[in-house]
């Protein structure tokens, strides 16, 4: 099967290229949005290949995986036909919640599918047919040390977007142990908190990078009040880090008792990252209930079986 679709988010697509399809990604000369081509700090098969727009009228494709509203106008206008579409939504809803109409709810012919329960039952998709094929992960290896007793964090842009990811909550957490934010867009977070440097330190590394520094840090936290489900957090229960994560959204459903503690009282949660720290056996403990909990639910045989079935259905 060729499947064509664009690279929007790297961690996700690094999981569904491992499938055993043909994977077409746009190219344009400036590698923009709508042009990115093959991930250059993620680790993608062969199979990936890239297609400049103006090929795509004459190339094969037995299906479309759109992720983001506009991608619907560059199929018509680069392919000129509408091969099965399949819309894949990575989100939960902004704005009127929830009663927010999802983009593919009026695109005929389309198949929407969330990657949590929690998105499906927030997005009003009208009479689209929708399912949910949830996350799965490349499998990073056990490499929990906890050698330092330091709190691990991983949030993009953690300035710009303010309460969504929890920013204002990091100095509650930074009391309770020292901070590590990876990510983009974290330069000068620390000052903007008030914190000393010594209590929140930002990184920005690259995925091959980042759960080797991640997997040193005693504890995961996972501030983030609205999001689909981060598949930071997913990654570091893959790692054996015991986590500690806001009760919102699917958070509760992904991280099942002896994988962490999920709470929305920032007492009991604070008081975990405390208990974690000072305690490194109980957090080698909990982080291998994390990681098998993590390789059973979203483990990645899982995730490409759930996709070929419906790869299958959506192209009879």
């Amino acid at each position: 099967m060729r499947i064509l679709l664009w690279h929007v988010h790297g961690s996700w697509t690094t999981a569904f290229v491992r499938g055993p399809h043909t994977y077409l990604v746009p190219v344009t000369p400036d590698r923009g949005p709508d042009g990115l081509g093959r991930a250059r700090t993620y680790d993608w098969p062969d199979s990936v290949v890239e297609v400049p727009p103006e090929r795509l009228r004459e190339t094969d494709i037995d299906v479309v995986v759109l992720q983001r509203p506009h991608e619907l106008a560059l199929v018509d206008r680069w392919l000129g036909r509408r091969p099965p579409l399949v819309y894949l939504e990575h989100n939960a809803p902004h704005g009127d919640v929830p009663d927010t109409r999802h983009p593919a709810a009026d695109i005929p012919g389309v198949t929407l599918v969330h990657v949590t329960h929690f998105n499906r039952l927030m997005w009003d998709a009208g009479a689209a047919p929708t399912t949910v094929v949830e996350h799965g992960v490349v499998d990073p290896g056990h490499r929990w040390t906890g050698e330092l007793e330091r709190a691990a964090v991983v949030v993009n842009e953690p300035v710009r977007r303010g309460r969504t990811t929890g920013t204002d909550l990091l100095p509650a957490f930074a009391d309770a142990a020292p901070l590590d934010v990876f990510g983009m867009g974290t330069e000068g977070l620390a000052g903007r908190l008030g914190l000393p440097p010594d209590r929140c330190r930002t990184h920005e590394l690259v995925q091959r990078d980042l759960h080797t520094a991640m997997a040193r840090r005693r504890v995961y936290v996972h501030p983030v009040r609205w999001t689909s489900l981060g598949l930071s957090l997913l990654e570091a229960m893959h790692l054996g880090i015991p986590v500690v994560a806001l009760a919102t959204t699917e958070a509760t459903e992904a991280v099942p008792v002896g994988a962490g503690v999920v709470s929305n009282r920032i007492d009991v949660l604070t008081d975990a990252v405390r208990d974690f720290v000072t305690d490194p056996l109980h957090a080698r403990m909990i982080g291998e209930g994390a990681r098998a909990a993590a390789l059973a639910r979203y483990g990645l045989s899982r995730f490409l079986d759930d996709w070929e079935r419906l790869l299958k259905e959506v192209t009879r």
